[in-house]
């Protein structure tokens, strides 16, 4: 796994393209079944835990779960999910002044176990920084990461200093204020990343992480986030 695949190089451009095109068909709507977890973010953080790196402010109220943060902040849901699953939300980017309105950093991780406690994520301790999450085993989207100039998918394998890049991309990126339509599918080996009804990362993965914990992520930022959503998913037939 670390073989990283440039967005329109010059053999890749085709299978790029073809993936940030926009959705049709069957592929573009997941067959979902039961509500197996939602937040409608009017009650508070009780569902979510918070690892900051130098403070900021996590709050959900309102019907918005609001991350204005100065550096590394992860906020992950406390329910383990076990595939296969559909999650759904809704995140924008603010700008509008604020000191950390930078625009930057849409970042997801899903199906994480930390390998120094595999049974009990948040027995082990972690602080906000990036760094600290190379024990996870999971999959991990930063879009418009970088300032903005760079959208990945890693599979990191629970080693430190270890975070095996699957797809490396210049765009699509971030754009200021507007809403980001994210779609999950975690579905035994197929992994997808939708935004907006385009397909973003489409990865066939030969030994699949199959459940975990998800997690909001984002550093030195503002983004406010709604609709979450995660509904069990017909296994889908590759």
């Amino acid at each position: 796994m670390t073989t990283t695949r440039r967005a329109f190089g010059a053999l890749a451009a085709g299978a790029a393209l073809a993936a940030l095109a926009p959705a049709t068909g069957a592929s573009a709507s997941p067959r979902h079944r039961r509500l197996i977890a939602h937040d409608d973010f009017r009650h508070g953080l009780g569902q979510w835990a918070v690892e900051l790196e130098k403070g900021g402010t996590v709050t959900a109220s309102r019907g918005t779960l609001e991350v204005d943060v100065p550096a590394g902040a992860t906020v992950w849901f406390r329910k383990r999910l076990e595939g296969p699953y559909v999650i759904e939300y809704t995140a924008t980017p603010v700008s509008e002044g604020g000191v950390n309105d930078r625009v930057s950093d849409l970042n997801n991780f899903w199906n994480a176990v930390d390998v120094r406690s595999p049974d009990d994520l948040f027995a082990t301790a972690r602080g906000g920084a990036l760094a600290e999450y190379d024990y996870l085993k999971t999959y991990y989207v930063g879009y418009g990461a970088n300032t903005n100039t760079t959208t990945r998918l890693r599979r990191y394998v629970g080693e430190a200093g270890v975070r095996p890049l699957v797809f490396d991309y210049t765009e699509p990126l971030l754009v200021a204020n507007e809403p980001n339509r994210v779609r999950i599918v975690s579905d035994g080996s197929t992994v997808q990343w939708w935004n907006n009804g385009r397909l973003v990362f489409d990865y066939t993965d030969p030994e699949p992480y199959t459940g975990g914990h998800f997690a909001f992520r984002t550093t030195w930022s503002h983004f406010r986030i709604g609709n979450f959503r995660v509904r069990q998913s017909q296994r889908q037939h590759r």
